[in-house]
């Protein structure tokens, strides 16, 4: 179903003579992980090591030189503004299924002038998508995104830049909501998902409106905070370390108290210690405070929160927070 791509893997392996191997996967997909080590090892001669530690994207590349002579990397693509490193191979597991019957099916509901937007696996269905929207007289538009984003269409779960700026709706293929949530977060325009396996499709208008809701109410109880800390993400592709100091220096300016703890793995026990914070404000990746505030006992805000809270932002000037390209004027 997914194109795990082990053949190409194998010979990679051979031909640039690595001895010992990493193999990184998303949660999705560690239950294939000990069947494709053993299959590399077989093809291979090598010797391979599963990475156990969770892994929530690009982003969060295993440090594997000191172990490890390379690294395979399973589930992603990789972010073209982190850099190359030669010795790392993505395997973004693209679908080999055709979606074609699933858009056709809802291309008559759909608006005239539709964008198209997916996770990594499923952008080769963006242009299976594209043409059967066409045949059904539909206008469709897919934009390639900045620095950080590979493909045309390509969503990540802190990144929309590829959202085509003069749809009327958004056709997003992908499972689960994280990722359409984010596309969805970055537009005002409806977006509807479309599982490319099952052909289930919805609208999430109205889960957009509930974490909406939730970020006000974080906010609005951040107001009355007088100590902040803000947090850093060593992981290389949510490092902001510029981005908090320069809050760090709004919060000071706004007459609060504001430190800066740097930490690979961010939840609600790393940080509970810090028990005389009174909010948290994420500077790693946007997900941590927009989908996990629950977890904490304090309020979690973005950056962009935060300067509301501190009076330097109107409401009605809200947006998103994301982790984009430095090319692109945001950061």
């Amino acid at each position: 179903m997914f194109d795990l791509r082990l053949d190409e893997a194998a010979d990679w392996i051979i031909s640039r003579g690595y001895a010992r191997v990493a193999l990184q996967f998303p949660e999705g997909l560690k239950s294939k992980a000990i069947e494709v080590s053993r299959r590399l090892s077989e093809r291979t001669g090598a010797s391979f090591f599963i990475v156990g530690d969770p892994c929530y994207g690009a982003c969060d590349i295993f440090e594997y030189r000191g172990t490890a002579d390379a690294l395979v990397h399973f589930g992603h693509s990789p972010i073209p503004s982190q850099g190359d490193d030669p010795d790392v191979m993505y395997v973004e597991a693209f679908y080999e299924g055709d979606i074609g019957s699933h858009v056709s099916a809802i291309a008559d509901s759909l608006p005239h002038k539709v964008g198209l937007m997916a996770t990594v696996q499923y952008v080769p269905g963006i242009k299976r998508a594209r043409e059967i929207l066409e045949a059904a007289g539909k206008e469709v538009l897919v934009s390639g995104g900045d620095a950080r984003i590979l493909c045309p269409g390509q969503a990540l779960g802190c990144n929309s830049s590829a959202m085509p700026g003069e749809a009327e709706h958004i056709l997003f293929i992908g499972e689960g909501d994280f990722h359409p949530l984010a596309a969805a977060l970055g537009t005002d325009v409806e977006v509807t998902v479309l599982n490319p396996i099952t052909g289930e499709h919805r609208r999430i208008a109205d889960l957009k409106d509930r974490l909406l809701r939730r970020r006000f109410a974080a906010i609005e109880r951040a107001r009355s905070a007088q100590r902040y800390l803000i947090v850093v993400c060593s992981k290389k592709g949510q490092d902001r370390t510029a981005l908090a100091d320069s809050v760090i220096r709004k919060a000071v300016s706004a007459g609060k108290e504001a430190y800066k703890v740097r930490m690979t793995e961010i939840g609600p026990d790393a940080l509970s210690v810090y028990a005389d914070a009174d909010v948290y404000v994420i500077t790693g990746c946007p997900r941590i405070a927009l989908d996990d505030s629950a977890r904490y006992s304090k309020p979690v805000l973005t950056p962009p929160e935060a300067e509301i809270a501190l009076g330097l932002r109107n409401w009605d000037d809200y947006i998103i927070d994301e982790i984009r390209s430095p090319q692109s004027g945001l950061k």
